[in-house]
């Protein structure tokens, strides 16, 4: 897939590891569409890229938003060759504490946005590049989906989030099983430590330790990394139906 002159829909493209996609979309000639909640971060972001970035408030949630967003896309020029969904939430909540359930509310909320989400903008933007014109191989466009290490190592009190982030490891064959007729390929990342503004809130100290713990590179990894991983996807049209853990080597423990 081309990156150049093709338009992409970045979700939470406003921050973190989905603005340095957009950045990096840009960067090698792409526009894109910063669907993101958070208004502030997304319409300072498009200011930054320029007049090939456009912000659109976006709810994954809601199938409306999504909507309005993927026609932002078809708007802007270019064709709609891709969804990069980065957007998520998490908590950290045990299944019992000191007497205390884990509440279903915020459960379901992070599966609602982590799985329930992505699946909700895959379905959307699928029907729409579907009815691109196919280039080279037949193929017309890419998904790109987030989960997390925390799929395979969820630590004590993500019983929530390692939930969601499992769903999409799990959506992310079928999808591509889904789409292939109509050559869509369909990928998912599943990031380690990253330095995003997730992460920013832990103490020095604690990030200092996270580091510690990955074998090689020991340190965060960078969201320019998780970009570059998405580049790779875009370009290497054999990589289909998989995913890529980009934690350098680390294999969290209960806590």
């Amino acid at each position: 897939m081309h990156i150049t002159d093709n338009t992409f829909l970045v979700t939470g493209g406003g921050s973190g590891l989905g603005a340095a996609t957009a950045r990096m979309l840009v960067e090698n000639g792409g526009r894109v569409i910063l669907a993101d909640i958070n208004a502030e971060a997304g319409q300072a972001m498009a200011g930054e890229l320029g007049e090939r970035a456009r912000f659109v408030p976006t709810d994954v949630t809601a199938p409306a938003d999504v909507e309005a967003a993927l026609d932002a896309a078809e708007a802007l020029g270019g064709t709609l060759r891709g969804a990069i969904n980065c957007a998520g939430i998490v908590i950290a909540r045990r299944t019992l504490s000191k007497g205390r359930v884990h509440d279903l509310e915020s459960f379901a909320r992070v599966v609602q946005v982590n799985l329930i989400g992505v699946f909700n903008v895959c379905r959307l933007a699928a029907a729409r590049i579907a009815q691109a014109e196919p280039g080279e191989d037949g193929e017309r466009g890419v998904l790109v989906n987030t989960a997390s290490i925390a799929a395979y190592d969820g630590q004590m009190g993500q019983a929530a989030y390692a939930s969601s982030k499992g769903g999409v490891v799990g959506l992310t064959l079928p999808l591509a099983r889904d789409l292939a007729r109509d050559g869509i390929r369909v990928m998912t990342i599943a990031p380690g430590i990253f330095e995003t503004p997730m992460m920013a809130a832990l103490p020095q100290a604690a990030l200092e330790s996270l580091a510690r713990q990955v074998p090689f590179p020991s340190r965060l990894g960078q969201p320019s990394e998780y970009a570059a991983t998405v580049k790779y996807i875009l370009e290497t049209r054999m990589v289909n139906g998989e995913v890529i853990r980009l934690d350098g080597a680390i294999r969290m423990g209960p806590s």
